[in-house]
């Protein structure tokens, strides 16, 4: 057990991370394909629940797909600790075939299937099982890819958080981007009658391409002698470390759930109530949302080239303090117009992308390797479920019935209880690196 900054045994000897770019691209492609399917569902929810949710108003309609996205959270938790617990066992590389392989099938049904003016109800409940298949993979693809990246590369955390964060806000930048092209080629109409499919069509092709990435991954988990597969650890250990670290996993669903909360809100949240509940131009919608997902690319990348120079825990401490006031920013905006819009989004954009770089990576090195993926799955599980898959709805819901104080308040009290969690687990269990 050691702190961040001390060099892990042996790193003079590894090879640069240059060396491991081609099997970070692999993971890193399936990250971004997860946060591109993710963020379009929310994005395209008004149009989602025209179509499959039909309710009084435009309004209802989109907080019935609003719903449906937070289902797709609750089911998180499951996929974590059970994909995760498969991860320690037997290794690391089926289950991210497996997840991506999921993630994209379940976009490309959702993007072919008829609405519910052909198949009434049972579209709204295919629908709705895609969003829990895509819940139950998920689940696992966030942390333990982080978790995997880290043990191919453990001598520079930093620089693996920021490399894998450049292709997450990627596939960020690439769903509104994908809306954008869409809603200025073919028009308003066009986007809410047929558009709005092109995008989950795209994200199912796009799946192919990284299964066929991965397949050439190494397997980060040890070998035992003689043995051709990965050789995990022993069940009962796993979860005697998974109840050992108990306050280390309460940390995760903080500091996950906290800014998981913040960044949805971003993503989804501000464009829905845009959109959804102040009727703005849907095409300058996304191009803002297209520019907030260049500003968090180009700002990854220039992490990646200094996180390492300090250690993440400061980083992460001061980072998660400078989402308390950046929150209420959102009250900046009430439907006047999308240069408000842009205001709040491209602000709070410069705090949200140093969050988003480390917590992942912040999270897995609060557990050691041997339980990693279910302890680590599982709290972030929670996190993104509880907190994460509920924030847009929560945050449409409080501004259409005139509570807009309620949720930055909401927020920044999670952000301040994730530092105080982070603290406690850190003073009693320490923080691993990332080959132990």
């Amino acid at each position: 057990m050691t702190k961040l900054d001390q060099a892990a045994p042996g790193a003079a000897a590894r090879p640069r991370p240059q060396g491991h770019a081609k099997q970070l691209f692999a993971l890193s492609a399936g990250h971004a394909l997860e946060w591109y399917d993710w963020a379009m569902f929310g994005l395209l929810s008004v149009y989602i629940g025209q179509a499959f949710f039909p309710g009084g108003d435009p309004v209802a309609s989109t907080l019935n797909s609003l719903a449906v996205f937070a289902v797709g959270f609750v089911v998180r938790p499951i996929g974590g600790v059970l994909l995760g617990f498969v991860a320690d066992r037997v290794g690391r590389k089926p289950v991210m075939i497996g997840a991506v392989g999921v993630m994209a099938g379940a976009s490309l049904v959702i993007g072919v299937l008829p609405t519910h003016e052909t198949l009434g109800v049972w579209a709204g409940v295919i629908v709705l099982l895609m969003r829990i298949l895509q819940g139950f993979s998920a689940g696992i693809e966030g942390s333990l890819g982080a978790a995997y990246g880290v043990e191919l590369v453990p001598d520079r955390p930093g620089y693996v958080a920021g490399f894998m964060a450049i292709f997450n806000n990627f596939g960020n930048m690439l769903a509104p981007l994908t809306a954008f092209l869409a809603t200025a080629a073919i028009g308003a109409d066009g986007m809410g009658e047929y558009g709005w499919r092109i995008p989950f069509i795209a994200g199912g092709l796009l799946g192919v391409i990284v299964l066929w990435l991965r397949r050439a991954l190494p397997e980060s988990l040890p070998r035992k002698q003689g043995e051709a597969a990965a050789a995990g650890n022993d069940s009962r250990e796993v979860w005697r470390g998974v109840r050992k670290y108990w306050l280390s996993i309460l940390a995760v669903v903080f500091i996950v759930g906290a800014i998981q909360a913040y960044n949805y809100t971003w993503l989804s949240g501000l464009p829905s109530l845009a959109t959804g509940t102040y009727n703005e131009d849907p095409t300058g919608v996304f191009a803002v949302a297209t520019a907030v997902g260049v500003v968090l690319t180009v700002s990854a990348w220039i992490l990646s080239r200094v996180l390492d120079k300090w250690d993440l825990s400061r980083w992460f401490v001061i980072g998660r303090l400078l989402t308390i006031p950046s929150i209420f920013l959102v009250l900046l905006y009430s439907g006047n117009g999308v240069p408000a819009l842009a205001t709040v989004m491209l602000g709070g954009s410069l705090i949200l992308v140093l969050n988003m770089t480390i917590f992942s990576t912040v999270a897995n090195l609060m557990v050691p390797k041997f339980c990693r993926g279910t302890a680590v799955g599982l709290g972030y599980g929670i996190g993104v479920a509880v907190f994460g898959g509920t924030a847009s709805y929560l945050f449409v819901f409080l501004q259409s019935n005139n509570l807009p104080w309620a949720f930055p308040i909401y927020v920044a009290t999670l952000c301040a209880l994730s530092v105080i969690f982070y603290l406690l687990a850190k003073r009693q269990n320490g923080v691993f690196r990332a080959d132990m």
